[in-house]
């Protein structure tokens, strides 16, 4: 009896491991394929406003360009005040509207670079992703220490966006650009090991699925914004 608990024990112990491991697979695939659906959504929002040179004049030739051009940043504060006050359908719904909106924000690239460009620089942005992704996700390195140097960094990059927007300067929007691949490279890395760390085979289904939603939304922003500033320093504009 002793010796059939000694390897019981350890084939549960696997066995439960297993089970986590399969669990933890499917839920990163999970925040992998809300990322993706956001991006195709902003894609395809995108390309159809820039299509629509009356949508472009109302958008960008008013006022409301303002509107499009911050209401994703209060989207983005919104979502995660209220996140877990939502249900996960919510939660998902909300997702797929910020998707759309920063659609319309990004509509202008069509516009102001090449298609070719546009294509050269999505492949290296998903290539780069991918990547930093996967290294963050199987490094045993602790990344935890680079998040408030990053943060500080994000922080630095919004508030030297919004000065240029009144400056115009093309030095400091180059500045600005280089520091904001390194910023988000390094991002993308730390984004996916604390996803993958928060992970827990405990939660319920409920809250299992707001997790994914929201680790899909900090991706999403990685991959968004080393995206518009790989394009700012390699595209060709028309």
């Amino acid at each position: 009896m002793a010796d059939n608990a000694r390897w019981t024990a350890p084939a549960t112990r696997a066995g439960d491991v297993a089970g986590i491991d399969q669990g933890l697979r499917s839920y990163m695939l999970r925040v992998y394929n809300y990322m993706t659906a956001g991006l195709a959504i902003t894609g395809l929002v995108a390309w159809i406003v820039a299509q629509s040179p009356m949508l472009l004049s109302t958008i960008y030739g008013t006022p409301l360009k303002w509107v499009v051009m911050f209401a994703p940043l209060a989207f983005v504060f919104f979502f995660v005040a209220r996140l877990h006050k939502m249900s996960a359908g919510a939660a998902q719904m909300t997702f797929w509207a910020f998707a759309g909106l920063m659609g319309l924000s990004l509509s202008y690239i069509f516009v102001a670079y090449t298609g070719a460009s546009v294509a050269k620089v999505f492949f290296i942005t998903a290539g780069t992703f991918a990547a930093m992704s996967l290294y963050g996700y199987t490094t045993k390195r602790d990344l935890s220490k680079m998040g408030s140097f990053l943060m500080m960094g994000v922080i630095g990059i919004l508030i030297a966006g919004i000065v240029n927007i009144f400056l115009a300067s093309s030095m400091l929007s180059f500045v600005i650009s280089v520091v904001g691949v390194l910023v988000f490279v390094g991002l993308t890395a730390y984004d996916t090991q604390q996803i993958k760390e928060e992970y827990d085979v405990t939660h319920s289904g409920e809250a299992m699925q707001k997790n994914a939603i929201f680790g899909a939304l900090r991706l999403y922003l990685d991959f968004i914004n080393l995206f518009t500033f790989l394009l700012n320093l390699l595209g060709n504009r028309n």
